[in-house]
């Protein structure tokens, strides 16, 4: 095989390749082998013509496109991955000629990792807020913890708002029951606004034993068109009304729900726990806007087959994740009244941000000239042996030490972009404190 011509320009390259008739026998005998059997020859038994006899027949090219599919990834490798550059995406082979002594002569063409020019990644203004908490969120979850351990028990009096009523019911649209429509033992939460707006409120008041009639109007955007907008009769029994008893939330509370003696210190705790997750979300929003920004600065033209590539990884682990809940991406089209192209348009341009910022990243990494050392990747190791439970020697046996490096040289670079960067306060604080 021979390299004729290599021509690069910006995010392309085309290679033209010359390869001779004795270079090409291997594979056309190949070809020819695996589909003689399905040809027929008069005078031979199906699949027993010469090879001869088949190319008098059809012309003695027959067997040259498929027999350079056959050998093309030998050629990719020796022809076009030796030369200086990076590619990327599927090749393709835009031209293919024969000559005179059945020598072939083909381009090859296949998109190339960009070159970056980075603008300014380090010391980036970046809005960064602090992290607060209030009064009211504490009360929540110290609310939220009492609920936990609330008391259900049932009542002799009529159901009040925050009540569980025990009821049967049955549902008529024009004295004619729908699907759909009817419930024995039902535990309705009285003010959970899980039912047909108007209905809770005319349970609210009965009492166990009780039988009514609750008229209501389905909502016009409901999502059975029969029904939506009508009015309709539900036939209701209260069979058992229910109370929550919610401790008091004091120091005795506090000893049973918590290792806390007191309810400061158990409120002080919450406050820290849900300090330090807003804190967390705040990082991540500030190293997020801080790679974004320095994805804006530099200079890139991004082939189309990286973001195709992209897309296509992403629809697998949207594919995979629907599978896993007993779905599929096919379904889920539908479902969204489009097909998978709609999908696919739809995570474009995620897509393209995503191999922005792959491609800046990896051009920090060689800037800084990040390294990643053994203690790192046995530190690595570590964490993926944990969190897959798996012994460790079995994560370095299934794990890619490059990809694994490389992964960690990128969280690296855009740790750094973070590190540099400098937090300044969000514009709308500003103003408000200038006024």
């Amino acid at each position: 095989m021979n390299v004729k011509n290599v021509e690069k320009e910006a995010v392309h390259a085309k290679v033209t390749v010359e390869i001779t008739r004795a270079e090409l026998e291997p594979s056309l005998n190949k070809v020819y082998l695996k589909v003689r059997k399905d040809i027929n020859m008069p005078g031979f038994r199906k699949g027993k013509a010469p090879r001869v006899v088949i190319e008098a027949a059809y012309g003695k090219h027959v067997f040259f496109e498929d027999a350079i599919e056959e050998m093309f990834p030998d050629i990719y490798k020796e022809c076009v991955l030796t030369q200086d550059m990076k590619p990327v995406g599927r090749p393709g082979v835009s031209k293919l000629d024969i000559g005179d002594d059945d020598s072939v002569t083909l381009v090859i063409e296949t998109d190339l990792y960009p070159e970056v020019t980075l603008g300014q990644y380090k010391g980036l203004e970046v809005e960064k807020t602090d992290a607060e908490v209030s009064e009211s969120e504490i009360d929540a979850e110290v609310e939220r913890m009492a609920q936990n351990v609330a008391r259900i028990t049932t009542v002799d009096r009529a159901a009040a708002e925050g009540d569980t009523a025990v009821i049967d019911f049955e549902g008529f649209k024009d004295g004619v029951a729908f699907a759909g429509g009817k419930g024995e033992d039902y535990e309705l939460k009285l003010g959970s606004h899980t039912f047909i707006p108007g209905f809770e409120e005319q349970v609210v008041g009965m009492s166990a034993g009780e039988e009514k009639d609750i008229n209501v109007t389905f909502p016009e955007n409901y999502h059975e068109k029969s029904l939506a907008g009508a009015p309709v009769v539900f036939k209701v029994k209260v069979r058992e009304v229910k109370e929550t008893v919610v401790p008091e939330k004091d120091d005795e509370f506090v000893k049973d729900v918590s290792e806390f003696d007191t309810m400061a210190e158990l409120r002080a705790d919450i406050e820290k726990r849900i300090r330090d997750e807003k804190q967390a979300g705040i990082d991540r929003a500030f190293e997020n806007a801080a790679i974004e920004k320095a994805v804006a600065n530099m200079t890139v033209e991004i082939p189309d087959s990286m973001v195709e590539e992209e897309l296509e990884r992403q629809m697998e682990r949207m594919d995979y994740e629907l599978r896993s809940q007993g779905a599929s991406l096919e379904a889920y089209a539908q479902m969204m009244g489009g097909n998978l192209d709609n999908i696919k348009n739809s995570l474009r341009p995620g897509a393209l941000s995503s191999v922005k910022t792959n491609v800046m990243l990896d051009a920090v990494v060689d800037a800084e000239k990040i390294e990643v050392t053994e203690e790192e990747c046995e530190e690595e190791y570590g964490k993926l042996a944990e969190s897959y439970k798996l012994d460790v020697e079995k994560v370095k046996e299934i794990l890619d030490l490059d990809g694994m490096k490389g992964d960690l040289q990128v969280r690296k670079a855009a740790r750094l972009i973070a590190d540099s960067a400098v937090a300044v306060a969000p514009k709308a604080e500003e103003k408000k404190d200038e006024e």
